[in-house]
């Protein structure tokens, strides 16, 4: 959603985690939230390293990133990879806004109930902005459209003075086909039910071959990794 744009819902008035992002954990779950609870800001500390970190990237961490990080941590948790566990259990998932203009907010509902028609459940998301700092610690950052990645990519060349983190800057239509040639995820915040059902679309797209480039880097055998 652009900057600027109304809000849709209620500001959260509950404390506001700013140390990093919310990894969501399956073995610990957060108190009364409804989320599946939160790691250290340095979760290389205490993770095992082949637990992979995704955020999904959009404007306001209202509608297509918090839809994306539910939709992928659903298709994930049915995904069986190689050793028999699960890749949703061998996943941090997040998301992320460009901007704090609804930091603490709960998701758009039109997003929320787009995925609830389809079968999938909010988690207590509420929205937060992006920080540089987590880019160390992110396996893939994954973006909604090219403004965002341009965005990203210049706060992260700024901050580390080189160009090491522009390969984990992808966007989430780049793991799916494209019609058209379009690799944006349109923004539905303007738009009716329509939209937003189109934008999961795209969005269930994307994580589809998302869930298949993620379970291969972590079935690969050792020293040889999959591209995007």
């Amino acid at each position: 959603m652009p900057p600027g744009a109304a809000s849709v819902a209620p500001p959260y008035r509950g404390p506001a985690r700013r140390g990093g992002p919310t990894w969501h954990r399956r073995s610990r779950p957060g108190p009364g939230t409804g989320q599946t609870g939160t790691v250290p800001a340095d979760p290389a500390a205490t993770d095992p390293p082949d637990r992979l970190r995704v955020i999904f990237v959009c404007t306001g961490n209202i509608c297509r990133s918090p839809m994306g990080d539910v939709v992928l941590r659903h298709l994930a948790a049915r995904r069986v990879l190689a050793d028999g566990t699960t890749l949703g259990a061998r996943l941090e998932v997040s998301s992320a806004g460009t901007g704090g203009w609804h930091e603490g907010e709960p998701m758009d509902p039109r997003a929320r109930a787009a995925l609830e028609r389809r079968g999938y459940v909010d988690h207590g998301h509420r929205a937060a902005p992006f920080d540089t700092a987590w880019l160390p610690g992110a396996d893939l950052v994954v973006c909604m459209d090219r403004g965002h990645r341009q965005t990203l990519a210049s706060r992260a060349r700024a901050s580390a003075g080189d160009y090491r983190h522009d390969d984990r800057l992808v966007l989430l239509r780049s793991f799916g086909p494209r019609a058209g040639g379009d690799p944006d995820v349109p923004d539905p915040y303007y738009g009716d039910a329509a939209g937003f059902e189109a934008c999961l679309d795209l969005v269930e797209t994307g994580c589809a071959g998302l869930v298949d480039h993620l379970a291969g880097r972590i079935d690969a055998p050792a020293g040889v990794t999959g591209g995007t």
